[in-house]
């Protein structure tokens, strides 16, 4: 194939340069950046003999043994600056991993977490991890042109003004093309 040859895996659109794909590919991208980040912390814990332990556990472990006594959900999603649903999945997992024990809160609706014995002895690597990465995330947010936790904090500010699901539907609306799909309770 030569280079003026079309790409039969690439999409129709506009050439961008390689690596450098436009907004079309962004979740894509986000994610491939966030196993790439993941992938590095769970190396660390299996260099610490911590094989399994999540990246996502340890916000939430922190958290815990921050708090004067057991934690619900609510409290834990709010400390680690997660949904409630994804603070529930998490709090899952760890349970299931033997790292927090879940019980009944004051009503029948909320579940109180606290760490198990086996989970409060991995606290001390735990914090140290914590500062090791803490530190080398500023140094990688140091070689790029703008401060990635700045950028996220905006774009969820952003969407949080007007969701993803909005502007797709806004921009489908538009009128008759290729690309437009049927927009539920918009007519025609």
């Amino acid at each position: 194939m030569t280079s003026d040859s079309p790409d039969p895996c690439r999409p129709p659109g506009p050439r961008v340069p390689h690596g450098s794909p436009g907004p079309e590919l962004l979740g894509t991208r986000l994610r491939h950046l966030l196993d790439r980040l993941e992938a590095g912390v769970e190396a660390v814990y299996a260099d610490l003999g911590m094989d399994g332990f999540r990246p996502r556990y340890t916000p939430v472990a922190r958290a815990l043994a921050a708090a004067p006594g057991p934690c619900s959900i609510r409290e834990l999603a709010q400390a680690t600056g997660v949904t409630h649903s994804a603070a529930s999945q998490t709090v899952a997992q760890m349970a299931k991993d033997g790292l927090v024990v879940l019980a009944p809160g004051d009503d029948a609706r909320r579940r109180m977490v606290r760490l198990t014995p086996e989970a409060e002895e991995l606290l001390p690597a735990l914090n140290a991890e914590w500062e090791a990465t803490s530190a080398a995330a500023a140094e990688f947010e140091a070689e790029l042109p703008y401060p990635l936790s700045r950028l996220i904090g905006e774009a969820l500010e952003a969407l949080d003004r007007r969701p993803m699901r909005q502007r797709i539907a806004d921009r489908a609306a538009l009128g008759p093309g290729p690309h437009s799909y049927p927009v539920p309770g918009a007519g025609g």
